[in-house]
């Protein structure tokens, strides 16, 4: 074979490897829909208050991306770095703790803490890295039982309840504004697909998003960073937890990632630009974890 024809060949090669395209998993992008990095990301987080890791909560990606973020955290913030979680009902505090002070062995905690079904896959990681290094790991959301109260009468229905009851939700009584967007899309999305639509559908969705405010809040101080999980439509477009934080706390230095699908990810899509100040755009296609 002659020198031409490996010449030929050679760039045959090139050509083909170029057209089949990179299989990257995953491509971050600002706010602006410009490509980012992790790097970049990273050092916003270690310098903000709280930050808000918005999930698809079967996604693989995004959960690994998490427990990166988390571990590089520590190494740089050591027992300044709080981590909470949607995923934990607020009155499961104390078997939480119960179970990093060694208290409550590891089965027991798993039987009786609700744990969602994919925590072994995807939340156990966090947790245990959490009570393996001596951090405080809150668990911020409501209980579902009240959530489902709300969501049948309202937030009327939480002021019968007692005051131990009362210390696993925020204070009422509660300042919602029903023309927040993540709130007022909730009825026209719903009245679209024909559900039956009552105001108090978006109602438990902000007694979810202000008690986890709540529990940021009462557990974050100056100095520290907040790391906090939860699916990305509690962060997105700075709404949800997000808009409860800054009511209580504007000044607050607070950061959001958001993570999505596209059948392409090359170039993020206008809908998924400026939702958050990063967003992990990960392919339709790709493996779930349930």
């Amino acid at each position: 074979m002659n020198k031409t024809n490996l010449v030929g060949i050679f760039l045959a090669v090139i050509l083909l490897t170029a057209m089949k395209g990179d299989k990257s998993p995953y491509k971050f992008f600002n706010a602006n829909g410009k490509k980012a990095n992790y790097t970049t990301l990273f050092k916003d987080a270690v310098n903000a208050d709280i930050v808000f890791f918005g999930e698809l909560h079967n996604n693989p990606i995004g959960h690994w991306i998490q427990l990166e973020l988390t571990e590089d955290l520590f190494a740089e913030k050591g027992n300044k770095l709080v981590l909470g979680a949607e995923m934990f009902e607020s009155d499961n505090q104390l078997i939480i703790d119960e179970y990093f002070s060694g208290k409550v062995k590891t089965k027991t905690f798993e039987k009786e803490a609700r744990l969602w079904p994919n925590y072994s896959t995807d939340y156990k990681p966090l947790l245990e890295f959490a009570k393996e290094n001596k951090l405080d790991f809150i668990a911020t959301n409501i209980p579902r039982r009240y959530a489902s109260l709300v969501n049948d009468g309202g937030f009327e229905e939480l002021d019968s309840l007692t005051d131990e009851a009362k210390s696993y939700f925020a204070p009422l009584p509660v300042d919602y504004d029903p023309e927040v967007n993540c709130y007022k899309s909730m009825i026209e999305m719903m009245g679209g697909m024909g559900g039956h639509v009552t105001p108090n559908i978006p109602k438990a969705q902000a007694i979810k998003d202000a008690t986890m405010a709540h529990f940021i809040l009462e557990n974050w101080e100056p100095g520290k960073t907040f790391l906090h999980y939860n699916g990305s439509y509690h962060s997105d477009d700075y709404e949800g937890i997000v808009w409860w934080i800054k009511q209580a706390k504007p000044d607050l230095n607070i950061l959001t990632v958001s993570t999505v699908e596209q059948d392409t990810i090359a170039k993020l899509t206008e809908e998924n630009t400026g939702i958050a100040d990063y967003i992990i755009c990960v392919p339709t296609n790709m493996t779930k974890t349930y």
